[in-house]
């Protein structure tokens, strides 16, 4: 182990370019691949050569305008621009600076050139109210990888982790098309956290997108009583009956309402989980849960959503959860990507270089015959 170690530190032992080619944002619908000042380590940072990054819908949303990054009805701006893009990325350690170990925080230590790594999307500031309580993830001053200029992204060839990142090993054994899936999964399981699911409950995980899969996967470790899915794409219903799904349904073909009511002897699901990002599927769950059941919202709306409240509080006394990104998550999803106890299987469908950006957008913007979508400035890794 310590000679393949070494062996990586020499060949990712190198000179930095001074220039590298990005995807730069600079408003909604206006991306441009150019090229960059290569990012260097100051004290506490790692410089890395980025593997790969995948495509999130949250990416499509920015890029559409969704007034959630971009300002409007009421809210401030999120995204800084310009800036580059992509927050599920791994890569490489090219550089590091002065005293890494000393800006730990809840990471990992001793970290050499060579060592393939991922960090955590968000970058906390680790002194507001929530860090300073355990509650990093929630920071006022909410820095995420690809979205603000200050702390940019994974589509490039290089990207830099500030000294208050929190920043992972990757086992170097774990192919590419997997490993890139930890970001995404690590979302997964939190959401799941937040479900609180036990072995009696009737679980709806509403959308199977790359997180709805991988929640498909962490739910069924915690064996509930059933498992349903529902999503109005079929081949992704059929990877959820594969991870682990005990029914998968597609609303637009059954009434799934009267269906899963009919299941439980009129009552409803225990649990409803939210991943979809459609508007109808939050309506749609008020009506499939049960009298004081418990419903987790971990999506990013592109428009407002408007339901009845009523449902909420009247009607049935429910539990109404939120969910944002995937603190205290990071180590066991690595763990079980790499052994195998989180079916990864078929979820990255394509592999292409940066340059190719706006084709990999639109497979998933359409969502036709792509699941996960990566991109690689450095095209070695595509191979």
């Amino acid at each position: 182990m310590a000679d393949a170690r070494s062996k990586r530190t020499e060949a990712y032992r190198a000179d930095l370019p001074e220039k590298m080619e990005a995807l730069v944002a600079y408003a909604p619908g206006d991306y441009r691949l150019e090229e960059v000042d290569t990012p260097r380590a100051g004290e506490g940072e790692i410089v890395i050569k980025v593997e790969a990054c995948g495509v999130c819908a949250g990416d499509l949303k920015s890029y559409h305008g969704a007034p959630s990054f971009w300002g409007g009805a009421g809210t401030e701006p999120y995204i800084k621009a310009p800036m580059i893009p992509g927050h599920e990325f791994i890569g490489y350690i090219v550089e590091t600076g002065e005293n890494v170990d000393d800006y730990a925080h809840h990471g990992d230590t001793g970290f050499e050139v060579g060592d393939r790594v991922i960090s955590e999307q968000i970058v906390p500031r680790w002194n507001d109210l929530f860090s300073t309580t355990g509650r990093y993830w929630m920071d006022e001053q909410h820095d995420l990888y690809g979205f603000q200029n200050n702390v940019n992204g994974g589509f490039a060839q290089y990207m830099k982790f500030p000294k208050e990142a929190i920043n992972y090993r990757l086992p170097p054994e774990i192919p590419t098309e997997k490993a890139v899936l930890v970001e995404p999964y690590s979302c997964s399981k939190h959401g799941v956290d937040r479900a609180q699911i036990t072995n009696e409950d009737v679980v709806v995980i509403s959308g199977v997108g790359v997180i709805g899969l991988g929640m498909v996967g962490f739910a069924k470790r915690r064996n509930p009583k059933r498992l349903i899915v529902l999503d109005l794409n079929e081949r992704r219903l059929e990877m959820a009956k594969a991870f682990g799904a005990d029914e998968v349904l597609n609303p637009s073909k059954v009434d799934v309402v009267k269906h899963i009511k009919e299941q439980t002897g009129g009552y409803g699901a225990d649990i409803y989980i939210e991943v979809s990002g459609h508007p109808a599927s939050v309506q749609q769950g008020l009506e499939i849960l049960r009298k004081l059941g418990r419903f987790v919202e971990f999506s990013v709306f592109k428009d407002l959503v408007e339901v009845d409240w009523s449902i909420i509080s009247d009607r049935k006394e429910l539990d109404v959860l939120g969910g944002h990104l995937g603190p205290y998550c990071y180590r066991p999803t690595i763990e079980w990507i790499a052994d195998g106890s989180l079916p990864t299987e078929d979820v990255v469908t394509h592999k292409l270089p940066l340059k190719e950006w706006k084709k990999g957008f639109e497979m998933v913007d359409t969502a036709t015959d792509s699941i996960k979508v990566i991109l690689a400035a450095n095209e070695e890794f595509l191979s």
